[in-house]
Order: structure tokens, then C-alpha cells, then sequence
């Protein structure tokens, strides 16, 4: 597999500041291992700086403190990073199957003023194995531990015999969406919640 292409494109990593260790042994050697132009983006706001201001909103069992700590972690630093590089499109692995608000989504979409390119929207998890296995690339260890879908430590879990869907184990299924892929506008920006399934 060439590693070319690798090298020419921007990779953008939004680092929340509360992600497993493993996480960041992953991303490093995955990086290296392919010659990544990654570029890691994070809040300004340390992640000892925001529990003093808010707390620990990720604690709280309402989605306006979860909304607020994916604003502040994930979606701004996000925002800055398409920003300062440039960008008019960028690719993201959304799949179909994952929420209801991405079943809705076209391979090739707007967000704000950016387009945005689905490449494996309509791939099955076995699709995504096969694709890892056929190229020789490694997965996350923890889904050697259960988890189906990794993010940070506080607020992921492996999948149980009592979930109904793999999202149930993100943000303790309250909420399906972190912001990322949602518009900005006031109402589509209130992440999806598990009612709405």
C-alpha cells in the first residue's frame, strides 16, 4: 500500500485532553507507521483550567453540560483547525449505520461553508475489519476489550449484553452525536439525543 498520498494531506486529530493512554500510543504509532501530516488540535482551555471554571461536565446527567463539553473540546478546536489549514472540504468515516442523523447523509454533503465527503458511509463494522485486514493496519486495542466505538476515557465503555444499540455505550446514551458532525445553526447544534431513536 503506497504511503504517498499520506504524506500530502493534512490528517486533523482533535485531542480532547481526556483520551485513553492507549489512545495516544495508537495515534503515535499509527501515525508513524503511515507518515502522517497529522495535525493535533486542542481546546484552549486546559483540561484542569475547564474543570475549575465548569466542573466536570462530562459528570453532569443533562445534555447541556455534555453539549458545552463538546463544544468546548471537540467542536471548536475543530472549527479553528479547518480554519487555520485552509480547508474547503474534508473527509470524515461516518458510517450509516452508526445514529439516525447520519442515515441521513449524502457521500457528499455541506457543513457551514465547508463540503464534506463521506468515503465509507455505507460500510458494515465487518466491511471496516475487512478493509483492516486486506491493507495490514492496526485497530484500537480496546475493541479487543468490547468496545465497538472509542472516544474519551470518562465517557466510553465496551458494549453490554443489555445495549440496544452500540451507541449506548458513548455519553451513557444520552446523546448520540458529539457536535462535530452537526451544522452550527442553534437548533441542528443540540446533539441528538437518545429519544430521538
Amino acid at each position: 500500500m503506497s504511503r504517498e498520498p499520506f504524506l500530502k494531506f493534512p490528517f486533523i486529530w482533535i485531542d480532547t485532553g481526556y483520551l485513553p493512554p492507549e489512545t495516544y500510543r495508537f495515534a503515535e504509532d499509527l501515525s508513524q507507521r503511515l507518515q502522517l501530516n497529522l495535525h493535533v488540535y486542542q481546546s484552549p482551555l486546559s483540561p484542569a483550567r475547564m474543570e475549575a471554571l465548569y466542573g466536570k461536565l462530562w459528570s453532569e446527567n443533562d445534555l447541556e453540560s455534555l453539549n458545552r463539553y463538546d463544544y468546548i473540546r471537540k467542536v471548536e478546536p475543530m472549527q479553528r483547525s479547518l480554519q487555520e489549514l485552509g480547508a474547503t472540504a474534508w473527509l470524515a468515516g461516518l458510517r450509516r449505520t452508526q445514529t439516525q442523523h447520519r442515515q441521513q447523509l449524502q457521500w457528499v454533503a455541506n457543513q457551514e461553508q465547508y463540503y464534506k465527503v463521506h468515503p465509507i458511509l455505507d460500510w458494515s463494522s465487518k466491511d471496516v475489519y475487512q478493509y483492516l485486514t486486506q491493507y495490514d493496519l492496526p485497530y484500537h486495542p480496546y475493541f479487543d476489550r468490547g468496545y465497538v466505538t472509542v472516544g474519551d476515557w470518562h465517557s466510553s465503555r465496551p458494549l453490554s449484553a443489555t445495549d440496544s444499540d452500540e451507541r449506548d455505550t458513548r455519553f451513557r446514551g444520552l446523546k448520540q452525536e458529539c457536535g462535530l458532525h452537526l451544522p452550527l445553526t442553534p437548533e441542528a447544534a443540540q446533539s441528538l439525543d437518545s429519544s430521538t431513536l
